[in-house]
C-alpha cells in the first residue's frame, strides 16, 4: 500500500531568508522533503505523521518580520524524482560551471559537477553558492589545502577539486548535509575531500591556503577568528551567506584581525567577499 503524502503549500515573504528557516524548522518535524517553488517551498509529511497542532510552535509563523500563508493538499504518493525534476534545473555560471542534476545531459563545460538535488538544498541555485562558484573560478587553487565550512552538498569543494586543489577538509553540522557530502564527492570521482561533521571547533591547530564558508553572518562573526587562526600567510577566505547591509559587520570583523579586503561579488541583495592574509 503505498503513503499518503500532505504537501504544505507555503508562501513565503521575505522568500529567501524566510525559506531557509522554515525549511530548518520543518526538518525538526517530521517533514521529510522540500521543494522550493515560485512564493516559497512546498514541505511534504507523510499522513500518518501528521497532527493538528503540528505547526503551533513554529517561530516563523508567529513572527512579525514574515508574512507567511499555506494552503494543504492530500497526495497519494510523491515521485520524489519526478518532483526533482520539474523543479531542478541546470545552472551556468559563466559559461565554465555546469551544475546539473544525474538525469540532465552532460555539458562540454569546462567543470561539469553532479549534485544529488535531495530535498532541493545546496544545489548552487542560491546566490551565495553561484558567486562563491564564480570566486572559485577565478582563483589559481591548484595544489591548495582547502576548507570548505559549512559545505552543504559539497558543491563547491568539488570544484576546488577539479580545479586542481588538495586536500579539502568538508565541514557540516548537519547530518543530512553530512551525508550528502560524502555522497555527492563520490559520484564527482573526488579523491581528495575528505567530510567531517561538526562545526568550528573541529578546526584547532588545522592550517589551511584557502577557506570557504558559505554559511551565515552571525555564525561567521562567531566563529571569523578560527577561520583567521587556520589561514596561511597569503592564504585566501572566500565568504558569503549575508546580505549587503552585513558588509560593514563582517568588514570590521575581518580587517581588525588582519584580513585585507579583496574583492565583492553581488546578486540581488546578496553578497560574497574575498580576503587575504597578507
Amino acid at each position: 500500500m503505498s503513503n499518503v503524502y500532505l504537501g504544505y503549500h507555503f508562501t513565503i515573504e521575505p522568500k529567501e531568508l524566510g525559506s531557509e528557516i522554515l525549511i530548518a524548522e520543518l526538518g525538526e518535524l517530521p517533514f521529510e522533503s522540500f521543494v522550493e517553488s515560485e512564493f516559497g517551498i512546498t514541505a511534504y509529511i507523510q499522513k500518518p505523521l501528521w497532527h493538528e497542532a503540528i505547526l503551533d510552535d513554529l517561530y516563523l509563523l508567529n513572527s512579525p518580520q514574515f508574512t507567511i500563508s499555506y494552503t494543504i493538499e492530500e497526495i497519494e504518493q510523491v515521485n520524489w524524482n519526478e518532483e526533482w525534476e520539474k523543479n531542478f534545473e541546470p545552472i551556468d555560471v559563466d559559461g565554465k560551471c555546469h551544475v546539473r542534476a544525474p538525469f540532465h545531459p552532460k555539458t562540454d563545460a569546462e567543470f561539469d559537477i553532479v549534485i544529488e538535488p535531495k530535498m532541493s538544498f545546496g544545489t548552487g541555485h542560491h546566490e551565495t553558492t553561484h558567486m562563491m562558484i564564480q570566486h572559485l573560478l577565478e582563483i589559481d587553487v591548484a595544489g591548495m589545502k582547502t576548507l570548505d565550512m559549512g559545505c552543504g552538498t559539497a558543491i563547491l569543494a568539488i570544484l576546488a577539486e577539479m580545479k586542481g586543489a588538495q586536500p579539502i577538509d568538508a565541514i557540516d553540522i548537519d547530518n543530512w548535509c553530512y551525508l550528502n557530502s560524502i555522497e555527492n564527492a563520490e559520484r564527482n570521482n573526488c579523491k581528495h575531500i575528505t567530510v567531517y561533521e561538526g562545526d568550528a571547533s573541529m578546526l584547532i591547530d588545522q592550517k589551511y591556503d584557502l577557506i570557504i564558508a558559505n554559511i551565515n553572518r552571525n555564525i561567521l562573526l562567531n566563529d571569523m577568528q578560527s577561520y583567521v587562526n587556520c589561514l596561511l600567510p597569503k592564504g585566501i577566505l572566500l565568504l558569503s551567506g549575508f546580505y549587503e547591509e552585513d558588509i560593514p559587520f563582517i568588514d570590521a570583523s575581518c580587517t581588525e584581525k588582519g584580513l585585507t579586503y579583496v574583492k565583492k561579488f553581488q546578486r540581488n541583495n546578496w553578497v560574497s567577499l574575498k580576503y587575504a592574509n597578507e
